[in-house]
């Protein structure tokens, strides 16, 4: 009677990376269902333009560029450092993953300020009309899905901060950055539709 074969798996790392990993998977169901989310609002946003001959209604101007611009650049600037922080946390360098994630808290902080700016000078206020609904509703969808990665990279920075830290959370790292990629991108065409829809179409 032979012996059966044991495969030992000892020597494998404790997690693995990018579609290797069942939490990028659980991420990109999230991403999938937060953009349909997004993609609704938009088409909701459409759809109400359709119901009013001018849009903005009568009294109404476009929002200001400023703040939605700023925040835009400000947005795409973090690209970098959280591109940093994953490739980092795919090497298992702490010290950069540290590092990184501290700048990456550095730009939420300043996104928020001038999210609350942006919010402050929009051109209308949500209980206005219907316009201002769905415009509130566009900028409230997004602020709320970067309040939220901005805490869960608060608390990750502490865990990778304080340690004991185990490898799987460098796992954890480079899916925050992904998910950070969700929410930057997705808000492109949210700008596109706040700022620049009312002035071209």
């Amino acid at each position: 009677m032979s012996t059966p074969q044991v495969l030992d798996v000892s020597g494998l790392p404790p997690g693995a990376f990018g579609s290797r990993s069942l939490m990028w998977w659980g991420t990109m169901g999230i991403v999938l269902i937060e953009g349909t989310g997004f993609a609704l609002a938009i088409v909701a946003y459409f759809y109400v333009k359709t119901r009013v001959s001018h849009w903005p209604p009568a009294g109404v101007a476009p929002p200001d560029l400023l703040w939605g611009t700023v925040n835009t650049l400000v947005l795409l600037a973090s690209l970098v450092p959280n591109e940093l922080a994953k490739a980092a946390a795919v090497r298992v360098d702490l010290r950069r993953v540290r590092l990184w994630l501290l700048v990456c808290l550095a730009f939420g902080v300043a996104f928020n300020a001038i999210r609350a700016l942006e919010f402050a000078h929009l051109n209308v206020w949500w209980d206005r009309d219907s316009y201002g609904s769905v415009a509130w509703l566009l900028l409230g969808l997004h602020t709320t899905h970067i309040v939220t990665d901005f805490l869960d990279s608060a608390v990750l920075a502490a865990v990778m901060i304080a340690g004991p830290v185990e490898e799987h959370r460098f796992v954890d790292v480079e899916e925050n950055a992904v998910y950070w990629y969700f929410v930057v991108l997705a808000w492109l065409p949210m700008y596109g539709v706040i700022y620049w829809a009312p002035r071209l179409i």
